[in-house]
């Protein structure tokens, strides 16, 4: 189930930031925000994604190392 929702956050990870660039643009435009000064919100949406998609994707098995013994034969 967790392997599904990292996948879900991957997927929407693009569509996102494109929305949030998208947004910043027009708001550019109206006049309310310049963009040389929104960009770190970006930044900070990237880090978001980037973290929910950690916090959901299972942690990879750790393996012992094998038994350490004599020449294999």
């Amino acid at each position: 189930m967790n392997n599904r929702k990292a996948l879900f956050i991957q997927a929407v990870r693009g569509p996102i930031l494109l929305i949030t660039i998208g947004i910043l643009f027009a708001l550019h435009q109206d006049g309310g925000l310049r963009i040389n000064r929104s960009w770190p919100l970006i930044i900070i949406v990237i880090g978001v994604m980037k973290l929910l998609e950690r916090t959901v994707t299972p942690a990879s098995p750790t393996f012992p190392a094998p038994p350490s013994g004599g020449p294999i034969q």
